[in-house]
C-alpha cells in the first residue's frame, strides 16, 4: 500500500468544448454517453441512514454528495465521541466502453465554529476496491474561526490512479471531520460541519477521463 499526503493545491477549471483542464492533472474528452452510479453503501457516524444523497453530475464530469447531519463537536456539552465524525461512500461507476476514470479533484465546503485554541481537521481517503493505492488528503484549521470553510483536493498527473480498463471496481471515498477543543476555552463548544444552515452545501468529486 502506498500513502501520499498532499496539502492544499490551488485549482483552476477551464471548460472548452467538453475538455476540462486542471493545473497538475490530466485533461481528456468527457465521454458523450451518459454514466450512471450504483450507490453500494453510504455509512458512518457523519451520515446516518437517510441523511446523505449521492447523484451523478449531468455533464458526466463526476458526482456530488449532499450531507444533512455531518457535524463534529468538542468541548462544552459535546459528547465524548462527537469530536470525530466520518462518512464512507462506496459507489460503482458504470462508464462507457473504451473509457476509464480517476478522481482528479474534489471540492469540500462546510461551516466552522472554532474557539481560540481549538483546531479542526478534514481528511479524505480515496481508493478503488482491490487496489494498493490508498491516497488521503489532510486540511487543518485553527481557531478562532467562525463561518464557512472550503478545501480542494487536486491530484497531479503522475499520481492519478485510474480504474482498471474493462473491470468493474467500486470507488470508496471516506471523509472525516475532527475537532480538538484545545486548552484555552474548555467550557465552550467548537464544531465543524459538512453542511450549511440552509442545507445547500455539497461535496463535488470530479473525474479525469482516459481512453483505454
Amino acid at each position: 500500500m502506498s500513502v501520499r499526503l498532499t496539502g492544499v493545491r490551488l485549482l483552476l477549471l477551464v471548460a472548452l468544448t467538453g475538455v476540462f483542464v486542471v493545473p497538475g492533472t490530466a485533461s481528456a474528452e468527457v465521454p458523450a454517453e451518459r454514466i450512471t452510479l450504483d450507490v453500494v453503501s453510504v455509512n458512518g457516524s457523519g451520515c446516518p441512514p437517510g441523511s446523505a444523497d449521492v447523484s451523478v453530475l449531468p455533464d458526466n464530469t463526476g458526482f456530488r454528495v449532499a450531507y444533512r447531519d455531518f457535524l463534529a463537536r468538542a468541548g462544552g456539552g459535546a459528547g465524548a465521541t462527537e469530536f470525530r465524525k466520518n462518512c464512507q461512500v462506496n459507489i460503482l461507476v458504470h462508464i462507457p466502453q473504451g473509457f476509464t476514470f480517476a478522481v482528479a479533484w474534489a471540492d469540500y465546503r462546510g461551516r466552522a465554529r472554532l474557539e481560540s485554541g481549538a483546531s479542526g481537521l478534514q481528511r479524505t481517503n480515496y481508493y478503488f476496491m482491490g487496489s494498493g493505492d490508498n491516497n488521503y488528503r489532510d486540511h487543518t484549521f485553527a481557531g478562532p474561526l467562525f463561518g464557512t470553510w472550503s478545501t480542494v483536493d487536486a491530484t497531479p498527473v503522475e499520481e492519478l490512479v485510474y480504474a482498471p480498463c474493462g473491470v468493474n471496481r467500486n470507488l470508496n471515498i471516506n471523509t472525516e471531520l475532527r475537532v480538538d477543543e484545545g486548552s484555552l476555552n474548555p467550557g465552550k463548544t467548537s464544531s465543524m460541519s459538512m453542511r450549511a444552515s440552509d442545507g445547500n452545501v455539497d461535496t463535488i468529486v470530479h473525474f479525469s477521463w482516459k481512453q483505454c
